[in-house]
């Protein structure tokens, strides 16, 4: 990035006139041509100027002749000219270069004047100190400064003059202080202040600093400069403790306090011991420090000074005492450890970020300082400190605890500084512990990395912390102790959150790593293989099993690091994965090995690891690349296409295998309905042209410089296939521009030929980029009629593209076409689709820089019988002028046609909302509008006139629909229905809208015709003119009016923004909120802040209930804080700065939920959302206990400090009124929202076993909400415990909390205690079994505690719900393979669980059904552990012998949720074995399949019917299936029928649908194998079912599901050479197939085309075996492959009439009647309804595929010579069908209007479609009558 240099402002010397005139003429006493004389001549010189530049020429000339001055007598003139230069060094501005300039010249005066000058510039700063006044302080700092840089003659007299130097000071700093207490409120010039208060305390620091040996006298003498020193404190102090002043300026100041003590003491233990004192806030080490210093400091030293003047102190004393070398006594010591004691003890005080930004880097100084006493010899270092140093310490561990509350700290800076103080701390520990250099031998380092990679990997700072260990440790370090790191770290790359982190560490590890293995002592030769094993191959494992969009942060941020590091490790990644299958693998939806290959080239030749020749030369086969070009992964293909697309050099040769390539790519792309795949296409194809640009422009210029003519030859042969290229690439995007062509396509063509445009030129001529002679006039008009397109898009870029191409080409400037366009245009404009109207506006935009447009216009107008009077051009006009003369024409024009219809529609809105909406006229006259200049206008006169009649008939349309558009009904005022009301309902309504309407025409007897018959019109209202019937609907009116009032207001807004006239709203005021917002976020970053203070406390005070403000108005006012509250925490401008308010806030929130009145309430619930998202964050996981939408503990605490203590006593209040006891609820209305925010928090496992800022008060508190009769807060209290219970307490705790139940039944249980008690349990257990990955303690007595209340699972407890809660307790212990109880425990238990489970409902049905709510939920609770002792852990329950027969009562349990839960356990479970064909399941054995089949033909549930059908797909395809019903065995077709029976009827229900249609399909291929005679009758309705399920009007789930069973049923029923289901029904498979593969939805698309992995290996080349394409590909191929299958059946000629047949249109079997019966439907019935149109498929394009392959078979069957294949019979029929269409084609479009294109659009493309169907048909039998 280039970084402009900033000028400095450089302004000349300027001084008042009194003293000039004095300097001036006493440089004028000396006339004489000496030495002095002349230097007196140039300063003279100097004053006169006033050009800086000039004034510093001067004063260098000055320097030069000062320094060759011969010594001689004192004299006036030589005073004089010191004198002046003196003066001018005082005057200039600060960083003025001609203080420089001066500085420069005094600095070279020679040694026998030095004195004299010391002298003069004394006097001369002296006067300054004496009489400056308080304005001019800042200016007298600054010279200061400015003597004491790099100046030593001013740093001389600044020592000579330093009591006056430090009173100024003193002085200076009083002042301050005075005017900010009179500033309070004023802002910016308390800003101002500060910088300069600033500014002089940093300067005095440097006096100090510069006058050691003068000061450290101080002590001993009693002198003046004492007591100067002692005023210059007190100003330190006070401003030290004045909180009104910003940090910046406190924190320099503790800085200049210890400078200060320092300077004045001996140096030793005594400084220390003074700092020491200062930091504790005690006077007891302040006794060997100077009487007046202990005096002063005694403010500092009171118990009641701010936390800060400690942080500020500590600062001070880490930056202005050395700390490098040995220390020089204990006192040091105890300083260096009572520095971060001090800072850690204000960690939990600081409430604001900024704040907390100091501590943070404070922390680090002081890290910093601690490494800098380790630099010499440790073995120097008192054992104390070394120890308190190293890891262990308490004071590391508090350190460490600091690090890990705040590396997530929402301050970029704080988390840095806390990576840099963890760096920092494994660096003191390593010096404090030279002798132990291997990090495997080191406890605490072993400790600390377990820990860290133990954490979450949500936690961000847990990254930065590794990536120290890697940087101080190495890798290998990690490594082995986890070395699955590299692929649990890739896992997380999808998440755009964690990739950067994730990303960062990764690239650290692999260095790391790869250094390590280089310099190992006992390297290897294999040593790089390693480093692939352990990089690569998780690497490319990723890429190749993962879906495409997750991997994308991947590609972005990992890769290409990988391959910088080690570029040879691209051909590791070649080898690996082209010795991979090249289909499926990986799971649906992965990219697999080509794909990942790609990804890898791709990423290797953008970073320039992987030249052109390599590429090119053989590194991967071309066929590779082809197959990538076409993959049925979109990001597959981009990378494909980056790989030929992208080069590391701009200028290279474009190789003409790489144009062959993107002509390979383009045709099959060109339709991607992704917005992003689209535009990564055209970026990079974007790459590509500007390549062959820029090596075109370097092939040109070399072309000139060549001598070698072979070279000159090569290089000319580079240019004409370039131009071959560019050329052939233009027509093919121009000829894809045809009616029907689908939305993506026209998009992406007409973006490329955009880009062509931009890149090159349309123009003619012999220039390679001239590509003008490709474009015909019938591709011009193919582009104009893109025009007409339904998407704005695409009529923005088809009119752009239509005015770089060449006139000529598009013909607007012949007279008829204009005329035709323009009548289109005019007709569009009325049209009542409001599309239309933006096509209209296109097409006149493109004829307003047509000179003859007036001429047409004037055409138009004296048809339409308008008084229109426009001018002509000049024959030489401009084309600015042409455009404003045009614009204004065609406005005018508009304009009358618009008076016109305003004037019929407000007679009558009905007629007008049915034939010309005026919605479209006001459209086009904005958009013609919008492309004028109107800075430049000519006409100004005639615009005058004309925006007042705009003006006017705006108002006028608004007048008219105005009733409609402020009405409140929501909908249509029309009424749709055909009842015999519809007369007089539309009278009433039309009349109430329209008081206006005098022509009568609703109540005329022609209104409406009401009565039923065979007429589709009487469907809606119509309209008699006189001349046409309007069918008009509610719609229509709704959209004229709404729109016509939208339009109004954007015609006049662009009147008001762009032309002469201009309105005002006086009366709009922003609301109370922004005003607020607005007010304080303009306060300035640099000041205190102190508006903001003041306003969030008095806010907050309002919004906090008091017992004194209980009025309606107290009330109003806390309404408005709390919302003005809740705009400000999300007010994004205040930042962090609302942060030390968030505490309170949350207080103010949770106490207005006491309040009665519901607008505090709801006020109160808004702002606690606020502050929700403004602690935890923006939600970050769908799950909402999820640990990225949480926070630890200790972090929440060490953040927010004051709701420590007010939690604990609001929780304390509400837990006190929850008793349910008495059998009545008892809610406190805070009891939710502390709920809430507690289960936010979650225990740390950093935590150890300290108590993380005391939690263990809140325990009861929580504990005691489990009795609250309410489920909800009983199950939020139980997640409300987790966080505050330890690791190490969970056992203890679930323990007492287990001894609180009742060890018996009884009636005073508390059903709603027990409850909440089990759900804190079960909570607490599940954590610990997340968390820690080990068992409880042994010994725990949970499993005794369980044993003794085993009565609360029997019948014994009557309430279902707790013994739910207590069987999932046991869910927990025993379900799992891994318990946390000990085995003997879980043992003991699971055989006291399986007689409950024997003995319960599930078992003995004919025991009472269970009452009351909670059943069901009881019952999951029963079954899910009957799943685990039965089906998935039989081995570990041992309990076979006593659980039999349990499956069966599952299967037949009254309730579906049972049944349900029972066949998802089967399904997973087989799904798991699937694996392991050898081992059959268990359960298999314990029930009957039987069972299963059974169940298939009587569930009625759908969802329980779907799983089972499911069961039954696995266990079918590893063998047969026996089916019974009540003991009959069923035939395979009787069962094939019912499933079929059941897919038909489940169209509601997708999983059903999809689960019978593939049990069917798996069944079908097994009977068709079998037994083929008996599959025919179910062949015909399985085909018809699938057909239908393949129709556009179908769900996509339905057709996904269809496309997955003819892609499994491909190979044996659709591809056998047997031809198993017999012709027709194959080939309407086939059907079927093809019509999925041109869906609308993509996924539809790419489900179909995993047929081509299908094929079976002879019917395809070794080539392109298993190959996974894109969808157009796949349906050429698969058309392919159908005509292969023909000859392969002996089929040709049958193949030859089904295939002339589709390209007919004639496969649905529907008659050309009611083809054009359905696509006569009236349009502007449904203005916004898409129906059952497709707009992906192009059915033009389906017909050419289909063409071009009739034409192989037909070669095909000459080759055969089997001329009796198609009989003559056939021939003729078809032909007969051909030439109808060809002929009734061509009536039709005979008899649509002028450009059909514009006018009926659909109609046209559907018309001409059909015509070139006919003619494609005639052609192939042409052609096979020929062959005949």
């Amino acid at each position: 990035m280039v970084v402009k240099k900033k000028t400095v402002k450089v302004e000349a010397v300027s001084l008042n006139k009194e003293k000039l005139d004095k300097l001036l003429a006493s440089l004028t006493l000396c006339e004489s041509e000496d030495g002095v004389g002349l230097l007196a001549q140039t300063l003279q010189s100097c004053l006169e100027q006033t050009d800086s530049v000039q004034q510093i020429q001067l004063i260098k000339k000055a320097a030069s002749q000062l320094e060759k001055l011969n010594e001689g007598k004192p004299g006036g003139v030589l005073d004089a000219c010191l004198n002046t230069l003196v003066l001018m060094f005082s005057s200039p501005q600060a960083k003025n270069p001609l203080r420089r300039a001066i500085t420069s010249a005094l600095g070279s005066v020679p040694g026998w004047l030095r004195e004299r000058t010391v002298n003069e510039f004394s006097t001369c700063l002296s006067d300054c100190f004496s009489s400056s006044s308080s304005d001019q302080f800042p200016h007298v700092v600054d010279t200061i400064a400015a003597c004491l840089d790099g100046f030593p003659l001013g740093e001389r007299c600044i020592n000579n003059l330093l009591p006056e130097v430090l009173q100024f000071f003193s002085r200076v700093l009083n002042e301050y202080l005075n005017q900010n207490s009179a500033l309070a409120g004023r802002h910016i010039a308390q800003a101002q202040l500060m910088q300069a208060c600033l500014a002089a305390v940093k300067t005095s620091m440097l006096v100090l600093q510069r006058s050691q040996d003068r000061l450290s006298g101080a002590q001993q003498s009693h002198d003046q400069l004492e007591d100067t020193l002692g005023s210059l404190l007190s100003c330190y102090v006070h401003i030290l403790t004045d909180e009104e002043f910003i940090q910046s300026v406190q924190s320099t100041t503790g800085m200049a306090v210890v400078l200060l003590a320092r300077s004045v003491m001996d140096p030793g233990d005594q400084v220390a011991s003074v700092v020491s004192s200062l930091l504790r806030s005690s006077m007891l080490g302040l006794d060997s420090a100077p009487l007046w210093l202990q005096q002063k400091c005694q403010v500092l030293c009171s118990r009641g000074r701010s936390p800060c003047v400690s942080l500020y102190l500590c600062h001070g004393a880490l930056a202005m005492l050395s700390w490098k070398g040995a220390l020089p006594g204990p006192q040091w010591e105890r300083l260096l450890l009572l520095v971060p004691e001090t800072l850690l003890d204000l960690d939990v005080s600081v409430k604001e970020s900024s704040t907390a930004m100091v501590v943070a880097r404070v922390l680090t100084l002081w890290s910093g300082a601690a490494l800098d006493c380790l630099k010499g010899d440790t073995r120097l270092l008192p054992p104390s400190l070394q120890t308190s140093l190293s890891l262990g310490s308490e004071l590391q561990r508090r350190l460490l605890e600091h690090i890990y509350s705040h590396w997530e700290h929402p301050l970029d800076g704080v988390r840095h500084q806390t990576r840099f103080l963890f760096r920092n701390l494994l660096l003191l520990h390593q010096r404090s512990n030279p002798s132990v250099p291997d990090p495997a031998k080191d406890p605490h380092i072993i400790e600390l990395t377990a820990s860290l990679l133990g954490l979450e990997w949500h936690m961000r700072g847990k990254y930065g912390s590794l990536g120290c260990l890697v940087e101080l440790y190495g890798a290998e370090h990690l490594l082995h102790m986890q070395p699955q790191l590299p692929l649990s770290l890739l896992s997380l790359m999808d998440d755009q959150t964690l990739a950067p982190y994730a990303s960062d560490l990764l690239e650290k590890l692999f260095i790391s790593h790869k250094a390590q293995l280089e310099s190992s002592s006992v390297k290897t030769e294999d040593w790089m293989e390693r480093w692939h094993q352990t990089w690569v191959s998780p690497l490319l494992h990723t890429l190749c099993l993962t879906r495409p969009d997750q991997t994308t942060y991947i590609l972005d941020y990992f890769l290409p690091k990988l391959l910088r590091c080690n570029p040879s490790s691209l051909a590791q990644m070649v080898e690996a994965l082209q010795s991979a299958p090249p289909c499926r693998a990986g799971p649906s939806g992965s990219r697999g090995a080509e794909g990942a290959l790609m990804t890898c080239l791709r990423a290797a030749r953008s970073q320039g690891v992987l030249a052109s020749s390599d590429l090119w030369g053989g590194l991967v086969p071309i066929s590779l690349i082809q197959r990538a070009l076409l993959h049925k992964h979109d990001q597959v293909r981009i990378d494909g296409l980056g790989l030929v697309c992208e080069n590391h050099r701009s200028t290279e040769v474009v190789t003409s295998l790489e144009m062959d390539l993107i002509h390979h790519f383009l045709p099959p792309n060109l339709s991607s309905q992704s917005p992003g795949i689209r535009e990564q296409t055209v970026s990079l194809l974007k790459k590509l042209l500007c390549r062959v640009r820029d090596s075109t422009q370097l092939l040109q210029k070399r072309g000139l410089q060549e001598r070698d003519l072979e070279q000159k030859e090569k290089d000319q042969q580079v240019l004409r296939q370039y131009k071959e290229f560019l050329r052939r690439l233009c027509a093919s995007l121009l000829e894809v521009l045809l009616p029907g062509a689908s939305f993506s396509k026209c998009l992406m063509s007409l973006k490329l030929l955009g880009l062509l445009g931009q890149l090159f030129t349309f123009t003619s001529g012999p220039d390679v980029f001239a590509l003008g002679e490709i474009v015909t006039p019938a591709h011009a008009q193919n582009v104009l009629y893109c025009v007409a397109s339904n998407f704005l898009e695409v009529k923005q870029l088809a009119t752009s593209l239509l005015q770089q191409l060449p006139p000529s080409a598009v013909g607007l400037q012949v007279p008829e076409r204009m005329q035709s366009v323009l009548q289109a245009a005019l007709d569009l404009s009325t049209s009542t689709k409001p599309f239309d109207s933006v096509t209209a506006a296109h097409l006149l935009n493109l004829l307003l820089r047509q000179p003859a447009l007036n001429q047409a216009l004037l055409l138009c107008a004296q048809n339409q019988r308008l008084d229109l009077q426009i001018s002509s051009p000049p024959a030489q006009a401009s084309e600015s002028l042409l455009l404003e003369l045009n614009t204004l024409d065609v406005v005018r024009f508009l304009l009358l046609c618009l008076q016109s219809e305003v004037s019929r529609a407000e007679s009558s809105l009905l007629q007008a909302a049915a034939s010309f909406p005026l919605y479209g006229r006001a459209y086009c006259i904005t958009a013609v509008l919008q492309h004028l200049d109107t800075q430049s206008l000519s006409q100004t006169e005639r615009w005058r006139g004309l925006v007042s009649e705009l003006i006017a008939v705006c108002y006028r349309m608004s007048n008219v629909v105005s009733p409609v558009v402020q009405s409140s009904s929501p909908e249509g005022l029309i009424p749709m229905d055909t009842d015999s009301e519809t007369s007089a309902s539309l009278k009433k309504i039309l009349q109430e809208i329209q008081p206006r309407d005098t022509n009568e025409f609703f109540t005329s007897s022609r209104e409406l015709d009401t009565h039923r018959g065979d007429d589709p019109t009487t469907h809606t209202p119509s309209v008699n003119t006189g001349r046409e019937d309007y069918r008009v609907t509610a719609q229509m009116v709704l959209v004229c009016c709404w729109r016509s009032m939208k339009e109004v207001a954007m015609l006049l807004a662009h009147l008001c923004q762009s032309l002469p006239v201009v309105y005002a709203d006086e009366d709009a005021r922003p609301g109370l909120i922004t005003e607020e917002q607005a007010l304080l976020s303009s306060e300035p970053k640099s000041s205190s802040c102190s508006l903001l203070k003041m306003t969030m406390s008095q806010l907050i005070a309002l919004a906090t209930p008091s017992a004194d403000r209980t009025t309606d108005s107290s009330t109003v006012h806390q309404v408005h804080a709390l919302n003005i509250l809740r705009a400000l925490y999300r007010d994004t401008r205040l930042g962090e700065n609302v942060i030390p308010f968030v505490a309170d806030g949350m207080q103010a929130a949770v106490l207005g939920f006491t309040s009665p009145v519901w607008a505090v309430r709801n006020s109160s619930t808004l702002l606690f959302s606020t502050l929700i998202t403004r602690i935890f964050g923006v939600k970050r996981g769908k799950d909402e206990q999820s640990k990225k939408n949480r926070m630890t503990g200790r972090e929440f605490f060490t953040r927010f400090p004051a709701l420590y203590p007010f939690l604990l006593n609001q929780l304390e209040q509400a837990a006190a009124t929850v008793e349910s006891d008495s059998g009545r609820v008892k809610l406190h209305p805070s009891l939710f929202l502390l709920l809430l925010v507690l289960s936010r928090l979650y225990p740390s496992p950093m935590d150890g076993s300290s108590s993380p800022l005391g939690l263990a008060p809140f325990i009861p508190f929580i504990m005691r909400c489990s009795r609250s009769a309410v489920c909800r807060t009983r199950e939020m209290a139980a997640r409300a415990l987790v966080p505050f219970v330890l690791v190490t307490q969970v056992a203890s705790v679930v323990l007492s909390l287990l001894q609180e139940l009742p060890a018996e039944p009884g009636p005073q249980v508390q059903h709603n205690q027990v409850h909440g008690t089990l759900l804190q349990v079960l909570f607490l257990l599940q954590s610990f079994q997340t968390e820690s990955h080990r068992p409880l303690p042994t010994g725990s007595g949970i499993a005794e505690a369980l044993h003794q209340r085993m009565w609360l699972a029997s019948r014994l407890n009557k309430c279902v719900v707790t013994r739910g809660a207590f069987l999932d307790v046991m869910m927990c212990l025993c379900g799992s393979k891994a318990s946390i109880l000990e085995d003997a425990e879980v043992s003991a238990l699971r055989l006291k669980v399986v007689p409950v489970l024997m003995a319960s409902e599930l078992v003995t049905p004919d025991s009472p059904a269970v009452p009351g709510p909670g059943t069901v939920q009881y019952l999951l609770s029963l079954t899910q552990l009957a799943l685990s002792a039965s089906v998935e852990l039989p081995d570990l329950w041992q309990s076979a012998q006593q659980v039999n027969g349990l499956l069966e009562r599952l299967l037949l349990s009254p309730h579906y949720e049972v049944r349900e839960a029972a066949a998802e356990s089967f399904l997973r479970s087989l799904k798991e074995e699937k694996d392991d064909v050898k081992q059959k399941p268990q359960w298999l054995e314990k029930i009957n399949v039987s069972n299963l089949t059974s169940m298939a033909l009587h569930e009625k549930h759908p969802q329980c019917l779907a799983k089972v059908l499911q069961v039954l797909c696995v266990l079918s395809s590893s063998g047969e299936l026996q089916w019974t019903n009540g003991g009959k065995i069923l035939s395979q077709q009787e069962v094939l029928l019912h499933l079929l029976t059941v897919a038909q009827n489940s169209v509601h229900s997708v999983e059903l649908l999809a689960a019978a249609l593939t049990l069917v399909s798996q069944l079908l291929v097994e009977m068709v194998n079998s037994d083929p005679q008996a599959a025919t009758a179910c062949v015909t309705p399985w085909g018809k079912l699938l057909c239908l399920c393949c129709g556009e009007e179908q769900p996509a789930q339905v057709k996904i599901i269809v496309a997955k069973v003819l892609v499994t049923c491909a190979s044996a029923l659709m591809m056998s050479p047997c031809l198993p289901l017999g012709l027709p029904a194959t080939v309407s498979l086939w059907r079927s197939l093809f019509a999925l593969l041109q869906d609308e939805d993509q996924e539809v698309r790419d489900a179909a085309s995993d047929f081509t992995c299908a094929v079976p290996a002879h019917l395809i080349s070794t080539e392109g075996r298993g190959m996974s394409i894109c969808p157009p590909a796949a349906l050429d191929f698969g058309v392919a492959l159908l005509c292969q299958l023909f000859e392969l059946w002996g089929q040709l000629g049958a193949g030859l009439v089904v295939l002339t047949q589709w390209l007919l249109g004639e496969e649905d079997g529907r008659s050309d009647e009611e083809e054009d019966e359905a696509s006569s439907l009236d349009e502007e019935d449904f203005l916004f309804e898409k129906g059952d149109l497709n707009l992906w498929a192009e059915l033009r394009l389906w017909v050419n595929l289909l063409h071009t392959h009739l034409g192989c078979l037909i070669v095909k069957l000459k080759q055969s010579k089997d001329t009796g294949a198609v009989g003559p019979d056939q021939i003729h029929h078809i032909r007969t069908r051909a030439q109808a269409k060809a002929v009734s084609s061509q009536q039709a479009l005979d008899r649509l209007p002028a450009l059909p294109q514009f006018s009926c659009t659909m109609e046209h493309a559907r018309l001409t479609l059909q015509s070139h169907r006919a003619a494609l048909a005639l052609e192939v039998l042409e052609s096979l009558s020929c062959s005949r």
